[in-house]
């Protein structure tokens, strides 16, 4: 019995580690990986929210639900996703959200190749850019890349650094898009909750707005601000910053 239950615990312990990895594990990918924006070393009570796959009919409920609460966001833009949608991702930016590019299709951006991978991010990028030309806020678009599926490679990473894009992950995954419970959702969010964090979750989703109807109160009633990734960079150590 006590080898069976080994056995079990031996198997199921890296799902749980991918599901909920520990700060250790987190740090081993900061150290690794440190061109990757994974969280932000601060002692502020400060969060960054990134919500992927967006626009989408859902994004105007997000919008609400981040104005009712006095909380910002990065968006990252699915460039399929835009079409018919500009006006919401000008909204976005004048109620000071922020847009990063999440390429053109949901679909793992590492098994593009280079030529067809950045060419897609040039056409995101001509949307973001006129969505914030129309915002009329003056606002630039901040030079941030969400890969599809979270996988990257070196020479992603290569090419990223070359055409002056931060590559942004994060360390407060709930697997939303695999996980349609929005209670479970919340509850793994709030269980990871930590100054510097960056939360991930994604538009498209039903479930998303519940969650976050959870979730954003909550965070904010806990005494902390929720923020987009560029104003998470501020809260960094000087030495420890690197401009998108």
């Amino acid at each position: 019995m006590f080898i069976a239950m080994m056995a079990v615990i031996i198997f199921l312990t890296p799902f749980y580690m991918i599901y909920k990895p520990p700060r250790f594990f987190i740090k081993m990918f900061v150290e690794r990986f440190p061109d990757v924006i994974w969280h932000v070393n601060t002692s502020e009570k400060v969060v960054a929210l990134t919500i992927d796959d967006a626009p989408s009919q859902y994004t105007r409920q997000i919008l609400d639900i981040l104005r009712e609460n006095d909380a910002h966001a990065t968006f990252f833009v699915l460039g399929d996703q835009v079409p018919g949608r500009e006006d919401i991702l000008k909204e976005a930016i004048q109620q000071g959200h922020e847009l990063g590019n999440h390429a053109m299709h949901d679909e793992p951006s590492v098994k593009l190749p280079d030529s067809v991978l950045i060419h897609q991010m040039d056409k995101v990028d001509m949307m973001i850019t006129t969505a914030y030309n129309a915002s009329g806020t003056g606002a630039h678009p901040p030079r941030y890349f969400r890969p599809g599926s979270g996988f990257f490679s070196k020479r992603m990473r290569d090419r990223m650094d070359m055409l002056q894009y931060r590559i942004v992950l994060g360390d407060i995954y709930p697997h939303d898009p695999q996980i349609p419970y929005w209670r479970v959702n919340a509850a793994h969010i709030l269980s990871m909750l930590k100054p510097g964090g960056i939360i991930i979750c994604h538009d498209r989703r039903s479930w998303t707005i519940p969650m976050l109807r959870k979730v954003i109160p909550e965070i904010k009633r806990r005494g902390y601000e929720i923020v987009t990734i560029t104003r998470l960079i501020e809260e960094a150590p000087i030495e420890r910053r690197r401009g998108p």
